[in-house]
């Protein structure tokens, strides 16, 4: 296929609505929470296309392919990339959600984070050209680091990680490298405050409510609490000896993104015996967004699909990352049609994510977004390579600019389709269409 074909973007005919899609994910959401999910899609269009991973995989499935698939992300947008430190309290850089991840089109991924690095782009000011090169810098960044990957032998592939003081440091922009290093070694140990989310005012720890996006859900904490202790039952041996001694003695409800927002989602505070605390966050999944065009997963439990397809992508994953799932009958495609009181769902857990030091990835992506844009894309390859045919791959790519030129194409084209959905999507709000927002988002 000539790297030129992957510029054009044309809505197909029948293109389902935007709305449409929107509502019929909303069936499988807890209905409160929907109103602050479509708040949060109604900012900008850029926090449109982060809610809207189902909207656009069903638009990517009618673009060109080469065939050459890898562990995709499935919502590979720039605020889903990050800093996270590793276990042992190294500061990483990769992607850090994988809530739709599944095998499919290594294009696919890099569409969608050019798409959203356009938008970004604009919405900070940036001309169009400016916005259209994010993105092709990123493809150019993508295809150069893939090529380096094809080099190395697999073990090495599969080892290597990208050290965030060092990504820092090759930053161009010499202002934004020195003020997120100087944030860098600001950066206050926050698994030792527990993020200020437990409260210290008695012998039995427990967890701070933060309405309306932290707080207690009466009606479906049995849910979690079931889930929490199904995960903890069937954990390796190894894991096992330490989760032993702990308890789970708190429970609260978080909101958590734009996409997510409706699924189940908590914090679980365990203590041991003598309070010394542990906090583990546990989200639901439900069937990816990309499994109606590529085929479902191959796992019955979409937490499973989730935490594989994290190990897979990451070079650094959290140790406590399991599957898991509450009482209730429980269907082939995972959540399918699950009981809105949170019977049958699936779930994935991890360690609660340190708020502060992700925050550095954040604050890199709005103070320099060329720079970021860059490392975004290095991220990318490395992560498909994990997977992928990295030689065939790299090869595809080239050395020259088609390819990205291509992409950086689609991205601007994409990025007005978005514009539009997201006019579609707040005259069905100012419609009574969808539930409307309420409150603060």
């Amino acid at each position: 296929m000539r790297r030129g074909c992957h510029a054009d973007w044309t809505a197909p005919a029948g293109r389902a609505s935007p709305v449409a899609i929107l509502a019929t994910q909303g069936l499988t959401r807890i209905p409160d929470l929907l109103p602050v999910r479509y708040a949060r899609m109604k900012a900008s269009p850029f926090a449109f296309l982060r809610g809207a991973a189902a909207v656009m995989a069903a638009d990517l499935a009618h673009t060109p392919t080469t065939g050459l698939t890898v562990q995709a992300c499935g919502d590979c947008h720039l605020a889903n990339f990050g800093s996270y430190a590793s276990p042992e309290g190294i500061p990483v850089f990769d992607i850090n959600d994988f809530d739709e991840t599944l095998r499919a089109p290594f294009e696919w991924d890099i569409r969608r984070l050019g798409t959203s690095l356009v938008l970004a782009g604009l919405e900070g000011g940036l001309s169009d050209k400016a916005a259209r090169l994010l993105s092709r810098d990123m493809t150019l960044t993508y295809a150069k680091e893939m090529t380096r990957l094809a080099g190395l032998s697999p073990l090495e592939i599969w080892t290597d990680r990208i050290d965030l003081v060092a990504a820092i440091a090759q930053f161009e922009d010499r202002k934004v490298r020195e003020a997120v290093q100087a944030q860098l070694a600001r950066r206050l140990d926050s698994a030792r405050n527990h993020f200020g989310l437990v409260a210290d005012n008695g012998p039995v720890p427990s967890l701070r409510e933060r309405p309306p996006f932290v707080m207690r859900l009466p009606a479906h904490e049995d849910t979690i609490r079931q889930a929490f202790s199904r995960y903890v039952a069937t954990q390796p041996a190894e894991r096992a000896v330490l989760l032993d001694r702990y308890r789970l003695r708190d429970v609260v409800f978080k909101v958590v993104g734009i996409g997510s927002v409706g699924t189940f989602c908590a914090i679980g505070l365990f203590a041991t015996a003598d309070a010394e605390t542990l906090l583990l966050q546990i989200k639901e999944a439900q069937e990816s967004v990309l499994a109606p065009f590529t085929g479902p997963s191959c796992f019955h439990n979409q937490g499973e699909r989730v935490v594989t397809g994290q190990r897979i992508t990451q070079a650094v994953s959290d140790s406590f990352l399991g599957w898991t799932r509450s009482d209730g009958p429980q269907t082939d495609k995972g959540n399918a049609a699950p009981d809105l009181s949170g019977q049958g769902r699936q779930f994935y857990v991890r360690r609660l994510k340190d708020t502060r030091l992700a925050a550095i990835g954040s604050d890199s992506a709005q103070r320099g977004l060329a720079d970021y844009a860059r490392l975004c894309g290095r991220t990318l390859a490395r992560a498909h390579a994990r997977s992928g045919d990295v030689a065939t791959i790299a090869g595809y790519l080239g050395k020259g600019a088609a390819f990205a030129d291509a992409i950086s194409r689609f991205s601007a084209a994409y990025a007005k389709q978005t514009h539009r959905d997201w006019a579609v999507f707040t005259a069905a709000l100012k419609d009574n269409q969808l539930p409307a927002p309420s409150g603060p988002a």
